[in-house]
């Protein structure tokens, strides 16, 4: 069974993603062994400079790195990342986890992702041009990993 890993900076502070998030992994089970790893957002000021914004994206992308998995394939999420369709993005799900058992996406704070992050991804994910609350993008990823494994395996969720 492969394993799945999702590193996202940042609690949970909804209900509803943290349901929807919940119900994702638990599905997930039939498929893959699933873990979240949450990585504390670094604090800054209200109007934060432009170096403050540097160093807080520097600060969560070294924590983020100490916790990547050893011998994972590491995909981010980030806006210069490949967008993909469902059928396509199971494709790649597929074609990596006959070479790896383990995957690892990242997902950054709400300044984005270090570059040292970035440049450990053999493939960058992208939902594409519109900004979406780092939180509701878990969910969404979470939907997609499973709805991924469920095209894979020729299930009915996928219409």
């Amino acid at each position: 069974m492969i394993n799945v890993t999702v590193i996202a900076v940042g609690r949970l502070k909804e209900n509803y993603l943290r349901e929807g998030c919940g119900e994702y992994i638990k599905r997930l089970g039939a498929y893959a062994k699933v873990s979240v790893i949450e990585i504390n957002e670094e604090r800054c000021s209200d109007n934060p400079s432009t170096g403050e914004i540097q160093s807080v994206i520097k600060k969560e992308g070294e924590r983020i790195i100490k916790k990547i998995p050893k011998g994972a394939v590491v995909i981010p999420l980030c806006i210069e990342g490949a967008e993909y369709d469902s059928r396509d993005f199971s494709a790649v799900i597929e074609k990596i986890s006959l070479n790896c058992s383990h995957i690892c996406f990242v997902i950054g704070g709400s300044y984005g992702l270090d570059d040292g992050v970035k440049s450990l991804g053999k493939i960058k994910l992208s939902f594409g041009k519109m900004t979406l609350p780092h939180q509701l993008a878990r969910m969404v990823l979470l939907e997609q990993i499973y709805r991924a494994f469920s095209i894979s395996n020729n299930s009915k969720y996928h219409k």
